[in-house]
């Protein structure tokens, strides 16, 4: 598995799949190797995890070049050292080092992720790199890895591209007490919750602009920061600014305190646009929370009509104001999305679909040589927002 700041998981959705799938994967037999970046508080790194092994390589810090740079040298190791059946990447970013593992005979799928392109980070040579990026792995990958319904059909209407439905999986929270919430001054079912980056495609400002404008009582947690982005930071600060109900708490890093957080809102807020199946979704959903949802194809795939979807600051007042003034009703549709976690999205699941998928690479199963990477022109995705 490459591409990643790997595991232990400690960022983000690719890390903590790599954690659940590959552990998983080694209870079933499979010999596992992870790559991962070295961090700066690491004295030693960890040679193994859950059963995998791990290479620890490390990477410039550059947000245009850290991805690149550490997978580059994954693949020069991987390709010099190690002899493996298939190779799964991550990031459509990294599609330009493919041919040095076609090279060295072994098969690659690339896992697609979402829409990085129309990241409000990437502008200029970085989106145009993106979308070259994308036709790169359309064209040399042996599998493409969708998570979400609504990106297989991206690739397939961009460029006629199949790839392999494999979603995350959704962990599920139960018997979550609120201790640790209570010392930040908050209670069970007393607060409305944002978990995310503070980039513009997360819709964090209009959610507060939102929030701010009703007649909510019960306050609203903002979990996250950003980075990359101190201009919309400073954005959501704005919105922020003067209402005493707001609290942007930044960045929650312990994962206890996450869950309870989650586990104890009366209602979720989902601002995510351009990526596939979101983990701080499928989080949420897995705590059994109430959820209202910006109204996008991927957030309709997810929560179907488990929620209530927004696109302007005056559609989020109305939904904490609902939520407020029928806690029962918030209750019943928080059972109903964990509902929906609990089939659609188990891990266990996810896992045996790698294992069918690296099973086939190692058999030599290719999908390559199906298109040749060439977009098909202006289409629902390209022309302007993502479809709801």
């Amino acid at each position: 598995m490459v591409g990643t700041r790997g595991v232990p998981a400690r960022y983000g959705g690719f890390e903590t799949a790599i954690e659940e799938i590959g552990r998983r994967l080694v209870r079933a037999g499979v010999d596992v190797t992870v790559y991962r970046r070295s961090t700066e508080d690491e004295v030693v790194a960890p040679r193994r995890h859950e059963g995998m092994r791990l290479v620890t390589l490390p990477a410039l810090r550059s947000r245009a070049l850290e991805t690149l740079s550490h997978t580059a040298l994954s693949v020069l190791h991987l390709v010099t050292r190690r002899r493996v059946d298939a190779v799964i990447v991550f990031n459509s970013a990294n599609a330009v080092f493919l041919p040095a593992l076609r090279a060295r005979g072994l098969r690659s799928a690339v896992h697609v992720d979402g829409l990085e392109w129309r990241r409000s980070k990437w502008s200029g040579s970085g989106r145009r790199y993106y979308r070259m990026a994308e036709a790169l792995a359309v064209r040399w990958a042996d599998a493409l890895i969708a998570d979400a319904h609504g990106i297989a059909d991206y690739y397939d209407e961009e460029f006629g591209a199949t790839t392999r439905f494999v979603p995350y999986g959704a962990p599920v929270l139960e018997g979550v007490t609120a201790d640790l919430i209570e010392r930040l001054g908050l209670e069970s079912d007393g607060y409305h919750l944002v978990v995310s980056r503070f980039e513009p495609e997360n819709h964090v400002e209009t959610i507060v602009e939102g929030y701010r404008s009703s007649m909510a009582r019960l306050p609203l947690v903002v979990v996250g920061s950003a980075p990359d982005s101190d201009e919309y930071t400073a954005r959501v600060r704005r919105a922020a600014d003067g209402d005493p109900r707001i609290r942007l708490v930044g960045a929650v890093w312990d994962q206890d305190l996450l869950d309870q957080l989650y586990a104890n809102a009366r209602l979720y807020l989902h601002g995510h646009s351009v990526g596939g199946t979101n983990p701080s979704l499928l989080r949420a959903m897995g705590a059994g929370v109430a959820v209202s949802a910006y109204d996008v194809v991927f957030n309709h795939e997810m929560i179907g009509d488990g929620a209530v979807y927004f696109t302007e600051a005056e559609d989020v007042a109305e939904a904490v104001t609902v939520a407020e003034e029928d806690p029962a009703a918030a209750r019943r549709l928080g059972r109903e999305v964990r509902d929906r976690a609990t089939e659609r999205y188990r891990w266990d699941d996810v896992a045996a679909g790698y294992c069918d998928l690296v099973s086939d690479l190692a058999a030599g199963r290719s999908r390559r040589g199906e298109c040749s990477g060439r977009r098909h022109g202006a289409s629902r995705w390209t022309a302007g927002g993502v479809p709801t």
